[in-house]
């Protein structure tokens, strides 16, 4: 996969700051590779860039146009076409995780054809994945789960990896969707393949290793979302997890995009991830739990924080407001 940088990022109409979490995770994780943001009207998302147009994103050196919307279903908006054939027509690649592929819409691909651009489709396996065999391998390997999907997953598996660099120990985050791809330049993009081979892509991602290294696996779904419990079980089987960690967001009412269903309590989700891995690793442990407080005033998520490790009797952090280093000497005690 080659993306060539630096990005523009396109917001579209996202309707809410959790939909653009593409171009949140690229700003957050790799600050100073986007010249700016792209908005449409009814857009409620905003990355802290400067708002351009596609010329003035051309006129700042950008070479990739990414659509920064993970939106349910993962489809190409009708609404952000016009935007889309103005950045090809300017000489932009386009880089996508959308499950609806660039490569399939005519429209663009003849455009592309004939300004020479690139379309890339993140999420777009690139290798003959083998069936999960099961075998254990050498190094060591942590997992975040979640009590819903989309709620910090991604965040606290590449806030520990710096953090364990930071402190001397030998860590890789392994990207398993579409952000993550965009932010290393490598992974897995978990649900576009094939169900049959989903937890064999896994072992693939993360093969063996010095046995004192720490490979710290991007999270995916939750096993207990209708929706997408399937792409969390094969990363728990594919990826033989030593340490598990729990993570939540405590002012959710309801599943995201699933309003009759309400969210599993951290100890639901304790029992019933550590069940599904010892499947596969029957000395897997749960090392702490991350919780998402960005809903919350610093306060109030300092006070729920205290609470939730008072009454889990694990390492309890937010990554982005206090940091992971007390679950980073987990592992480096594990």
């Amino acid at each position: 996969m080659s993306i060539k940088q630096p990005y523009v990022l396109f917001l579209g109409d996202a309707p809410d700051p959790l939909a653009a979490k593409v171009a949140q995770g690229i700003k957050d994780w790799r600050p100073g590779l986007s010249v700016g943001q792209i908005t449409l009207p009814g857009c409620n998302a905003d990355m802290d860039l400067q708002n351009i147009s596609v010329k003035e994103a051309v006129s700042l050196g950008a070479k990739t146009l990414v659509i920064g919307v993970a939106n349910r279903g993962g489809i190409i908006s009708s609404k952000w076409m016009d935007v889309l054939k103005e950045a090809i027509t300017a000489g932009l690649d386009i880089a996508s995780g959308l499950h609806n592929l660039l490569r399939d819409e005519a429209e663009l691909v003849n455009l592309s054809k004939k300004f020479n651009t690139n379309l890339v489709d993140v999420r777009v396996p690139t290798v003959d994945y083998p069936i999960a065999n099961g075998i254990k391998r050498k190094g060591k390997r942590c997992l975040a789960v979640g009590t819903d999907c989309s709620i910090g997953k991604m965040y606290t598996a590449i806030a520990l990896e710096k953090e364990m660099k930071n402190i001397g120990l030998k860590a890789t985050f392994r990207a398993t969707g579409q952000t993550g791809i965009l932010i290393t330049g490598s992974g897995v993009p978990l649900d576009a393949v094939i169900a049959d081979f989903m937890a064999g892509s896994i072992e693939f991602l993360t093969p063996d290793n010095d046995q004192d290294h720490w490979d710290i696996i991007e999270g995916q779904g939750s096993l207990f979302h209708p929706s997408y419990s399937g792409v969390t079980m094969a990363l728990i089987h594919g990826g033989q997890p030593d340490a598990l960690i729990l993570c939540h967001e405590p002012t959710r009412s309801h599943m995201r995009g699933l309003p009759g269903y309400s969210l599993p309590s951290l100890e639901e989700l304790n029992d019933m991830a550590v069940k599904m891995a010892r499947v596969v690793n029957n000395n897997v442990k749960v090392v702490g739990i991350s919780v998402n407080t960005s809903g919350m005033t610093k306060d109030k998520a300092i006070e729920y924080l205290t609470s939730v490790e008072d009454k889990m009797k694990l390492p309890t952090v937010d990554p982005v407001l206090i940091g992971t280093s007390r679950i980073a000497e987990q592992l480096a005690n594990f």
